[in-house]
């Protein structure tokens, strides 16, 4: 009777690139979900879609980011849990999750940065009411430092990358992964996604092109130098 009540649907992978045009590979994979909000339902669900993957392009390891993988190193690399050292201000040296990072720093056409998000709980940053009153993104302001809203995804992504970069164990135990999955990502609700800012990370480093990406130029002219290939290039040419 469960089988009757599962569901096709479809997901990104997010494949780092070197011989490539592009830095990250993103791709549409169709898979069984298994309906249900039990943990073992969604650990079914992600072991279906890694399945998938491994068969269509050969890969032997492939990290899930969401919380439901059940696995230490998702944990840590969650933007929830990956800390980020700050360098950019008069308080430089402290520390805070990237998606503290992330939230303070957006701003609104009738508000923001709101900088107490930094020092509050991860999820009670994400969900701060001012982030959906108060009108249109417009762009973001880290310590002072301005960011545009385009190209989609740049701020975000580096965040992340330098976060990792700033967390070497970390770094070195997601190099043997050569692809990634966040199965509560939905790419026609949401834009960022850590799976593809990861994937990132891994092809720059596997490139040898990490070093000056704490440089906002330097990280912003990548998506000038390589082709993009995420969720919003696939929602643009109707893959989505």
């Amino acid at each position: 009777m469960e089988q009757t009540q599962n569901a096709i649907e479809q997901r990104p992978v997010f494949m780092p690139r070197v011989n490539s045009d592009n830095l990250v590979k993103t791709d549409m994979v169709r898979f069984e979900r298994h309906v249900g909000f039990a943990s073992r339902q969604k650990k079914k669900s992600i072991n279906d879609l890694h399945q998938v993957i491994r068969k269509k392009y050969g890969f032997s390891n492939v990290l899930e980011l969401s919380s439901k993988s059940g696995n230490k190193l998702s944990f840590s690399l969650s933007p929830l849990s990956l800390q980020l050292t700050n360098e950019y201000n008069e308080h430089s040296g402290q520390h805070c999750s990237v998606e503290n990072a992330f939230q303070s720093s957006m701003v609104f056409e009738y508000g923001g940065p709101f900088t107490d998000l930094l020092t509050v709980a991860p999820r009670q940053a994400k969900k701060d009411e001012r982030l959906t009153t108060s009108g249109e993104l417009i762009g973001y302001n880290y310590f002072g430092m301005e960011w545009s809203v385009e190209p989609l995804t740049t701020f975000y992504d580096w965040l992340y990358v330098n976060a990792l970069k700033q967390n070497p164990m970390l770094a070195e135990q997601v190099m043997q992964y050569q692809a990634f999955t966040n199965i509560e990502f939905n790419p026609k609700k949401s834009i960022h996604c850590s799976a593809y800012a990861l994937a990132m990370f891994v092809a720059l480093s596997k490139r040898e092109l990490l070093d000056g990406v704490e440089d906002p130029m330097t990280f912003f002219n990548l998506y000038h130098e390589f082709k993009v290939s995420n969720t919003e290039s696939l929602l643009e040419e109707g893959w989505i």
